[in-house]
C-alpha cells in the first residue's frame, strides 16, 4: 500500500516538475506576461508541496528496518527518480530566477528572446495543477517579490535534498534497473517483427499456378495490344 501510494505521488511530482521546466522556457519570450509569472508560481509551490510529502513517504519507507529485500529495491528505486525529479526542479528554479532578473516585466514589451512560443503553456499549466480554470491576479506584483521569493524558495530545496541524502543514503550507481537499457525499443521492434510474420504466415506462399495464370494473362493481353497497333497503322 504504501509503495503505492509512493508511485502515485511520485508521478504527480514528476508530472509538475515536467510542466515548470514547459513554462520556464518560456520565460522572456514572445509568450512572457504577468500571467505566465504567476503561473510559474503556482506550478513550483504544487511541485514543492508534492516533493515534500514523496521525501516523507519514502524517507520512512526506507528507515524501516523490517522492509524485504525486494521490497527494499523497489523502493530505492523510486527514491532515486525522486532524487532526479528534485535536481530537475531545483535547477529549473534557478533558471527560472536567471531568466527572469534578465528580463524584468518592467522593460518594454517588446520581448528581447524570439523563442517562437505563441501559447499553450496555459493548458500544460492547468493539466499538471488539476483544475479547470487559472485565472489571472492582475493586482498581484510577481516581477519583483516573486524573484525574491524564488530565491529563498531555492535555498530551502537545496537544504531539502541535503536533508533527505543525510536520512537515507542510498547512492544511485548502487541501484539496479529492473530492466537492460532500451528495452522498450527492444520489445518494440520484437511486436513488429512478430506481427510481420504472423502476416506472412496468414498470407501463405505465393501460388505457382495463380502466377503462372497470371503470366500468360499478361502475354495474351500484350499481343492484343500489338496486334491493335499494326492493324491501325495498315489502315
Amino acid at each position: 500500500m504504501a509503495r503505492e501510494e509512493c508511485k502515485a505521488l511520485l508521478d504527480a511530482l514528476n508530472k509538475a516538475t515536467a510542466c515548470y521546466h514547459h513554462l520556464v522556457l518560456t520565460v522572456g519570450g514572445s509568450a512572457d506576461s504577468q500571467h505566465l509569472r504567476e503561473e510559474l508560481y503556482k506550478t513550483r509551490q504544487k511541485a514543492q508541496e508534492l516533493a515534500v510529502a514523496t521525501g516523507a513517504r519514502l524517507t520512512t519507507a526506507l528507515r524501516d528496518r523490517g522492509l524485504g529485500a525486494e521490497e527494499r529495491a523497489e523502493f530505492e528505486r523510486l527514491w532515486v527518480a525522486f532524487s532526479g525529479c528534485l535536481d530537475l526542479l531545483e535547477a529549473d528554479m534557478q533558471r527560472a530566477l536567471a531568466l527572469g532578473t534578465t528580463f524584468p516585466l518592467q522593460a518594454p514589451r517588446r520581448p528581447l528572446v524570439r523563442t517562437g512560443v505563441a501559447g499553450g503553456w496555459a493548458g500544460v499549466a492547468a493539466r499538471a495543477l488539476s483544475v479547470r480554470s487559472l485565472r489571472h491576479e492582475a493586482e498581484r506584483d510577481f516581477d519583483v517579490d516573486d524573484l525574491q521569493e524564488l530565491e529563498r524558495e531555492i535555498r530551502q530545496v537545496g537544504e531539502m535534498i541535503h536533508d533527505l541524502e543525510m536520512k537515507v543514503n542510498v547512492p544511485r550507481w548502487t541501484v539496479q534497473a529492473r530492466q537492460v537499457a532500451g528495452a522498450e525499443l527492444l520489445s518494440s521492434a520484437g511486436a513488429s517483427t512478430t506481427g510481420f510474420v504472423s502476416i506472412e504466415e496468414r498470407t501463405g506462399p505465393c501460388d505457382l499456378s495463380k502466377a503462372l495464370a497470371a503470366t500468360v494473362f499478361s502475354a495474351v493481353l500484350l499481343a492484343a495490344v500489338a496486334l491493335a497497333v499494326c492493324v491501325a497503322k495498315l489502315s
